[in-house]
């Protein structure tokens, strides 16, 4: 089963009201691969949503970078998946390992985060990865499958779901998981996909990869038969994000 490449970009807390029409600019003016070959989505803070989608080119779409667990109400701060529907926001990123470790996110909780999600009609983009540590004892497969395995407990459709495998020791280091690296994992958690929830489903999620993605090393990553795509971090904020859409040109040809 052929699988659509996938290009988030997650702007994460960075922008100004200059600063994102300028990135929206550049990202309207790029001469990139068709829908049919490339799924683009660009995740700006909550707060330039409503600017980016108003603006943004028609294919490419917006995503929020984080969601309530459950409806809105006497949560301070929190944004409700009620909310972005009621933008017109189609996804969201879900788990990132920043909101794991800063805010002590667990497995559970994303879990249950995906699953309401998913049930108010967004699209989610959920983060699994591994720390330095875990990886240097031989824990990757374990960490990614418990991940994976809290999301797959809460959920049964998966049509609406991309998983992004960021190893944790690659984000915004500068360091990024070898090709070889990155293929050996996706390739692992699409066996686990296939042994624990189901072939069609191993066949058909995309896995994208994100750490330190950028346009010296996306060509040879995108290369990969298991790496469906990349979630692209401070890149996602210069002019190299054109050439890792570009990317998918390339991918498994």
């Amino acid at each position: 089963m052929a699988r659509k490449f996938f290009v988030g970009g997650n702007w994460k807390c960075n922008g100004t009201v200059a600063e994102v029409n300028k990135i929206v600019k550049l990202l309207n003016e790029a001469d990139v691969p068709s829908e049919d070959v490339v799924e683009v989505v660009i995740s700006p803070p909550f707060v330039f949503l409503p600017q980016v989608k108003a603006v943004l080119r028609s294919d490419f779409v917006v995503a929020a970078q984080n969601a309530w667990v459950r409806k809105g109400g006497a949560y301070t701060g929190e944004i409700s998946a009620e909310m972005l529907i009621n933008l017109e926001i189609p996804w969201v990123i879900l788990g990132h390992s920043e909101r794991r470790a800063l805010l002590k996110e667990s497995n559970e909780f994303v879990a249950d985060k995906v699953a309401y999600a998913l049930s108010q009609g967004l699209k989610v983009i959920a983060c699994i990865g591994e720390t330095l540590e875990q990886r240097e004892a031989g824990e990757t497969l374990n960490v990614v499958s418990e991940q994976t395995k809290a999301i797959a407990e809460k959920i049964k459709d998966w049509s609406n779901v991309v998983l992004a495998y960021e190893p944790v020791w690659a984000i915004g280091t500068g360091k990024v998981a070898t090709p070889v690296q990155a293929q050996e994992v996706h390739a692992d958690l699409r066996s686990w996909l296939a042994t624990n929830v189901s072939s069609d489903v191993a066949e058909s999620v995309r896995i994208i990869y994100g750490g330190s993605v950028n346009a010296g090393n996306c060509v040879e990553l995108a290369g990969q038969p298991d790496v469906d795509g990349f979630l692209v971090g401070g890149a996602s904020l210069k002019a190299e994000f054109v050439d890792i859409i570009r990317s998918a040109l390339v991918s498994k040809s």
